[in-house]
């Protein structure tokens, strides 16, 4: 007798547990959950509607991408930021993305240079919709969450025809690191910055098939982040490294002015 095929279908709880992990990701990405906050599963499965079991599943794979640390039974804290380790974020994102960027333009046949026309212009319409409210701060709602997934979707087009699974692995956890400085940077201390002349000269340079002028481009993309971020106050780039009241205390200075 055979027995019945195993369904590939996700399971139920399986489905809550990868929902309720985007959510806390996003969060913590937004800087809704603080560095170094503690993350308390009795009032996070309230706030997220899930039970404990299943917020802890997401706990665990955000553990896996270093947003969440846990300290033995002591539970979870939201990972803290720190200068330093932002520099180590940027420096191994730069050596690996302009490789893969490398690849990339290598093996990039004419589908993915259409695919990669395609996000650019649509990346485009984002940035002129963001200089149409102003400064395009985060508090721009709709419009700032539709660049920053448009953003991402270029920069992942930009290396998509190169074959290492393994970067694309790597580079997809140090973005998502890169994006809670960023929203520092914005929120804090926005430096004026021509993005889409940094985007338009990356795009050109792929086109062109000039690999070597398209990752220089790309490192100097990549760590003018990091060069907005050096000019924040220390209690806010080194967040969870100093006490929480620091933090706030000057998110609510910058927020009242």
């Amino acid at each position: 007798m055979h027995s019945a095929p195993r369904s590939s279908a996700p399971s139920a709880d399986a489905t809550l547990a990868q929902s309720a992990y985007m959510r806390l990701r996003s969060d913590i990405v937004a800087g809704h959950l603080a560095p170094g906050e503690k993350l308390r599963v009795e009032h996070l499965k309230d706030r997220y509607d899930v039970g404990a079991g299943t917020l802890r599943e997401a706990l665990a794979l955000l553990v896996a991408d270093a947003l969440v640390v846990q300290h033995g039974h002591r539970g979870f804290r939201v990972t803290p930021i720190s200068l330093a380790d932002f520099i180590d974020i940027t420096e191994t994102r730069v050596q690996l993305e302009t490789e893969a960027l490398r690849q990339s333009i290598a093996l990039g046949d004419d589908t993915w240079e259409a695919d990669l026309t395609s996000a650019f212009h649509l990346l485009t319409l984002a940035e002129e919709r963001l200089g149409d409210q102003g400064s395009g701060q985060p508090g721009d709602g709709g419009t700032f969450a539709q660049w920053e997934v448009r953003n991402r979707a270029f920069h992942e087009v930009l290396i998509r025809a190169c074959p290492s699974r393994w970067l694309h692995h790597f580079l997809a956890i140090l973005y998502r690191q890169s994006e809670r400085y960023r929203r520092l940077s914005i929120t804090h201390r926005p430096v004026p910055r021509d993005v889409h002349k940094e985007h338009q000269a990356i795009f050109d340079a792929c086109l062109a098939r000039d690999a070597d002028k398209a990752a220089a481009l790309l490192a100097a993309h990549i760590r003018k982040t990091l060069e907005a971020v050096r000019e924040l106050p220390d209690a806010v780039v080194n967040a969870g490294t100093v006490p929480l009241a620091a933090v706030r205390a000057v998110r609510a200075d910058r927020t009242d002015r």
